[in-house]
């Protein structure tokens, strides 16, 4: 005669829920569900771009680096933060060579869902001299297989997405 443990309840609910996640059930592509947004121009938490990253500092540095409250700028509606001075300024002579793409909105989701998702300032690309985030590491693979097809998708969707605000 089987006997069920407090323990073994706790341990099927969470095999039936690690199995309900392996099948895509609660998940829309991203893991868990994240939150989706409302249509904006600019990504920002609390009003701030990149979670307070520095756009130009891709560029210059290859990498995500954090910026700082001594070197801000507003622009699209949104707080831009910096590692210098001079990366503020390269900002705000060509804020649009430096301004993620799609608004810093998750690059794989405005492409392939036609919907918004927050980003991770540390899942990033650099293609053809434009910046695309994404939501995190397992949607920045997804972004990865096809990144041609999604930028081509992701522009013919985004002015469609901004005109939906």
């Amino acid at each position: 005669m089987p006997v069920t443990t407090r323990r073994g309840a706790v341990v099927g609910v969470l095999v039936a829920a690690g199995a309900a996640l392996t099948a895509g059930y609660f998940t829309n592509g991203f893991g868990l569900l994240p939150e989706e947004y409302a249509a904006k121009p600019v990504f920002a938490e609390e009003g701030l771009a990149i979670r307070g990253y520095d756009p130009v500092a891709y560029f210059t540095e290859g990498k995500p680096v954090p910026g700082s409250e001594a070197f801000t700028t507003s622009w699209n509606g949104a707080t831009w933060r910096f590692a210098s001075a001079a990366n503020r300024d390269a900002f705000l002579a060509n804020p649009e060579a430096y301004a993620p793409q799609y608004g810093g909105f998750c690059a794989w989701a405005v492409a392939a869902k036609g919907k918004l998702f927050s980003t991770q300032p540390t899942n990033w690309s650099i293609v053809e001299g434009r910046l695309y985030l994404n939501y995190n590491d397992d949607v920045q693979q997804r972004w990865e297989a096809d990144i041609p097809g999604f930028i081509a998708e992701g522009d013919r969707r985004w002015p469609q997405i901004l005109s939906a605000s």
